[in-house]
């Protein structure tokens, strides 16, 4: 499957396929080998143990679903001393994925996990900042800007960004975290929504509103990769929706080197596997190479194309 490596950065991965933060666990490897992977990227923790958010956490939704599951986590010390030691087994690239409510405290926490057997670091920050009256780093360019300089500066592994779809200046805040150092961007996190049962009138989650994932928000999450992958010279991970091959494709033409499968998962455990095996089929199909071949090569209509002379008739 040489055809499938792809480049993320300095970083070669075997293969363009990997797992969405908060979807992927240590018991997917009673299901299948998960040696095949591009990459594996892991939960999001925080430096200090945390609960969560108060249930219920999860809610299924026509196209998809929703979780305010609120990053629970068993803090550093438990991913040093359980949760790396599992994963060092594997030779495939581990990206660690982290989250913080400052400046300060996400630079620490990038600093104490740049350690042997860590590849990357994926930082998140769709996560509420303290330092702006709890809106999230994300939803704008000064702020992603800000903390992605203070975890450039804590370490010098490769620094994927992952954004959210909750802003309206995604290519500025794109634009900013490159500015600011980041390596790769990670196109995107999930977007804000809310479900209420009509028989009691309550929200269908204990936090009241939540991340929406899955086939819904996959045209955003597509739209975002491509304006982040035209307007930058930063490589993309498309993350959002992604569950067929199809998907995949879509990704890579608007510009991805690489995707990340998330709510799939939840639904058949091989879903990933699947799509690695479906896009090597393919590109050999083809004839094409290599994934490299398809990066980024949509084909866009011309911009001042004429109108037809003769509109068609309408339907009666």
């Amino acid at each position: 499957m040489t055809r499938l490596t792809t480049r993320i950065g300095a970083m070669t991965l075997a293969n363009p396929i990997m797992p969405a933060s908060g979807t992927f666990t240590e018991d997917l490897a009673d299901v299948f080998d998960l040696g095949v992977l591009g990459a594996h990227v892991l939960k999001t923790f925080t430096a200090e143990p945390r609960m969560g958010n108060p249930t219920p956490r999860v809610c299924d939704l026509s196209a998809g679903m929703m979780n305010a599951i609120g990053i629970p986590s068993k803090g550093l010390d438990h991913f040093l001393t359980r949760t790396l030691p599992f994963w060092r087994r594997y030779d495939v690239p581990l990206v660690v994925s982290i989250s913080a409510h400052s400046h300060d405290d996400f630079a620490r926490l990038a600093a104490a996990v740049s350690v042997p057997g860590v590849a990357a670091i994926e930082a998140n920050i769709s996560c509420p900042n303290i330092e702006a009256d709890g809106r999230a780093f994300a939803v704008r360019a000064d702020s992603t800007g800000q903390v992605v300089a203070h975890l450039r500066r804590a370490t010098d592994l490769p620094l994927w960004v992952k954004l959210s779809p909750n802003t309206g200046e995604p290519v500025e805040v794109a634009q900013a975290a490159e500015a600011a150092g980041a390596d790769a961007l990670v196109m995107a996190n999930t977007l804000l929504g809310m479900a209420i049962d009509v028989e009691t009138r309550q929200p269908r989650l204990g936090n009241v509103m939540g991340g929406i994932s899955g086939p819904a928000i996959k045209p955003v999450a597509l739209r975002m990769t491509y304006q982040a992958a035209t307007n930058t010279r930063l490589p993309v991970i498309g993350c959002g929706g992604i569950s067929t091959l199809n998907d995949v494709l879509e990704f890579l033409i608007a510009g991805a080197t690489a995707v990340q499968v998330g709510t799939a998962t939840f639904q058949s455990p091989t879903t990933m596997l699947r799509l690695l095996d479906g896009l090597d089929d393919w590109l050999a199909a083809r004839g094409i190479a290599s994934v490299a071949e398809i990066c980024g090569t949509v084909s866009l209509p011309a911009v001042n194309s004429p109108l037809p002379v003769a509109m068609p008739p309408l339907a009666s």
